[in-house]
């Protein structure tokens, strides 16, 4: 009965975090449709921001209650999951050319950070000095981000403002929609971290594979609802400016964010240097370095992906039951 219960208060907490954040994205898409910045700015920092809520505040509620692979493994999971399953779909749905110049330096920055990472599984913990170089990828792609929207904006390549005056009811709406979907993500959050670590302790598997496999897919379907609705407009700079945007965030300010709650480096286990961090970088090669190359994002890079991304939650389960 314990169980069940249990189950249960993880799954509401599912569906907060997903419905929360449903509404945070309606709130920030609306604030972003009234300025007219260019999609692939409103993907990669407005819409980046709200769908990475989930797993900021999963991660760093996980490391405020001493869950360092919870919270480490929610944030590169989520990474995983969002290139290897979320853009793998996008790219197989909707293959597009692309604007070298619109993703090169995000792409850098993105593999910057996950190789950076990787770097700190070898050395065993996240320190200060990888928090910090990390705090600094993310302050330049912040800076880049800023700097594209007002070059853009200048050269009248913006988006068309909404015509007509806006009116104090939809105001409201929006400004409800943000506040009721921070608070669903909290609650969300909560209950997935309190009840994800009761699980793993029940049934007996590793807090890690509870993070980066069910947490991280989970934490992760506010992407996947964005993307999919992106495919069915046909938007594919909102879809991959999104993804791209919001791996920057869980890598370069979750995990700085998570260590400083804790008040400590956090440590990072065997199993994740050798599998999930790797694998992260790995992931985030096929799908971007052929796109810089050729200029394109291809379906067979999606297939590829989503095979990878299928053998390593194999072997992360594997190894976890192991």
């Amino acid at each position: 009965m314990e169980l069940a219960w249990i189950i249960l208060l993880f799954l509401v907490g599912i569906v907060f975090i997903v419905k929360g954040g449903d509404y945070f994205v309606d709130a920030a898409s609306w604030i972003a449709e009234v300025s007219g910045i260019p999609k692939l700015i409103i993907g990669a920092t407005i819409v980046s921001l709200a769908t990475t809520l989930p797993e900021m505040l999963v991660s760093v509620m996980a490391a405020a209650k001493g869950s360092v692979d919870m919270a480490i493994g929610n944030a590169v999971g989520s990474v995983t999951a969002n290139i290897g399953l979320i853009m793998a779909i996008s790219l197989i749905c909707m293959p597009a050319v692309i604007k070298r110049k619109d993703y090169l330096l995000k792409s850098i920055l993105m593999l910057a950070a996950a190789a950076l990472i990787v770097v700190s599984g070898v050395a065993g913990e996240t320190g200060i000095v990888i928090c910090v170089v990390l705090i600094c990828i993310f302050a330049v792609f912040l800076w880049e981000n800023v700097s594209s929207a007002k070059r853009a904006m200048k050269e009248g390549q913006g988006e068309e403002k909404r015509s007509g005056k806006l009116e104090k009811k939809e105001i409201l709406i929006n400004i409800a929609k943000f506040a009721v979907g921070a608070v669903g993500i909290v609650w969300g959050a909560d209950l997935l971290v309190d009840n994800g670590s009761a699980l793993a302790g029940m049934i007996g598997i590793p807090e890690r594979v509870i993070g980066v496999t069910i947490i991280a897919v989970g934490t992760s379907l506010p992407e996947l609802i964005t993307t999919v609705t992106a495919i069915i407009k046909k938007q594919s700079s909102l879809s991959v400016g999104n993804i791209l945007g919001a791996n920057i965030i869980d890598l370069t300010l979750i995990l700085p964010l998570s260590a400083f709650v804790s008040g400590k480096a956090l440590p990072i286990t065997e199993a994740s240097a050798r599998l999930d961090l790797p694998a992260c970088l790995l992931v985030g090669c096929i799908a971007l370095i052929p796109a810089m190359i050729s200029r394109k994002f291809r379906k067979w890079q999606g297939a590829v992906l989503l095979a990878v991304y299928g053998v390593y939650v194999f072997l992360t389960c594997t190894m976890g039951a192991a």
